[in-house]
């Protein structure tokens, strides 16, 4: 089966306005997640899919394969999707976020591996164990209720599930990186926003709420995304330590 990462990237950012071109050590944000991509064993191919002009010249300034898409795409998905209706050689479509410069390649092949071993799943995704109050209750850290086998039953900003009692759940967190079975990608994005995703403002919701099946695969870390110049500033700060 063809693999492909995809990474949607747009340069409208309202907290950092051309957040993919922003360099860090020399090196744009877009360069980074496209390298780190690369690193992965199981994708046959990593393409950045963009509205701009500017991050199409400095993806293949860079030596990377990037493909204009339609303007006003409501999300990374529909992006995607527009690329793998186009491409029918892909049959899983790896979305990765462009603003996290230091997702790690093994867990992209593990996503990939989470849903390929796993007939029934028509999408996968990363979670992690977390802990903290503060990252608990934080709305916008997103939180995953998970099946005895690993599929998601439900995701929410909100702290789930509730402790009424002295009994601890375990928590965990949702890292934002999706593996698309071909077919299942193109239908959803078809579909319109269900009124779990209205009121959540998480589009895995439609995914759950129209009967997909999203397989979870667990992780050991928390990748850094990039939102504001602060965000910047730490990772450069990282990179330096």
């Amino acid at each position: 089966m063809k693999t492909a990462v995809i990474i949607p990237a747009r340069y409208a950012s309202s907290r950092l306005p051309g957040k993919p071109l922003v360099k860090i050590q020399g090196k744009p944000i877009i360069q980074w997640v496209y390298e780190r991509s690369c690193e992965a064993k199981l994708p046959h191919r990593v393409i950045v899919a963009t509205d701009d002009e500017r991050i199409l010249n400095a993806v293949r300034a860079f030596g990377g394969e990037g493909i204009m898409t339609r303007p006003g795409h409501k999300s990374g998905s529909d992006r995607i999707a527009e690329i793998v209706g186009k491409n029918p050689e892909i049959d899983i479509a790896v979305n990765v976020q462009g603003d996290e410069p230091l997702i790690r390649p093994e867990s992209i092949d593990k996503a990939i591996e989470c849903l390929m071993d796993d007939e029934s799943a028509d999408i996968s995704t990363l979670i992690r164990k977390i802990s903290s109050k503060e990252e608990i209750h934080n709305p916008n850290i997103v939180k995953a209720v998970i099946s005895s086998d690993g599929k998601a039953l439900y995701f929410s900003r909100a702290a789930i599930p509730y402790q009424r009692s002295d009994y601890t759940p375990e928590y965990y967190g949702h890292i934002g990186l999706y593996v698309y079975r071909r077919e299942a990608l193109l239908k959803i994005t078809q579909l319109m926003q269900s009124e779990l995703e209205k009121a959540e403002c998480l589009e895995q919701l439609r995914a759950l709420q129209n009967g997909f099946s999203i397989k979870t695969a667990m992780v050991d870390y928390n990748p850094i995304g990039i939102d504001t110049p602060e965000d910047v500033s730490e990772f450069e700060k990282l990179m330096k330590d």
